[in-house]
């Protein structure tokens, strides 16, 4: 299952989040919720490192599927705004493919 938490602060704030595991809904290479979650997750990073002037640091582990991202200030709007499209994606397919497969959690840090 891969489970995804993103943190925010008590003002609502993104200030990161953490992708990990591995869906297990099809084979390795096959797997369709694992590629759409990864492709939302990396685009996300890669997005906010280009697009946006936000301070972050990241740390990733192919082996267990891990994505991690720490915002260094709350989120500004632009990072805000892709963070807001990350969790769009992942709801979609969280709805389409079950909460087996995929849980998203907000947690207040």
């Amino acid at each position: 299952m891969i489970q995804v938490t993103v943190f925010r602060n008590r003002n609502e704030k993104y200030i990161g989040f953490d992708c990990k595991g591995h869906a297990g809904y099809a084979n390795y290479g096959e797997d369709v919720i694992c590629a759409g979650v990864s492709a939302l997750v990396i685009n996300t990073v890669n997005a906010i490192s280009r697009y946006t002037q936000e301070e972050f640091s990241a740390d990733t582990d192919e082996e267990t599927g891990k994505v991690f991202l720490q915002f260094l200030h709350p989120a500004g709007h632009d990072a805000e705004l892709l963070v807001n499209s990350l969790v769009l994606g992942l709801q979609g397919i969280r709805d389409a493919y079950g909460a087996e497969y995929i849980t998203l959690n907000f947690k207040e840090v």
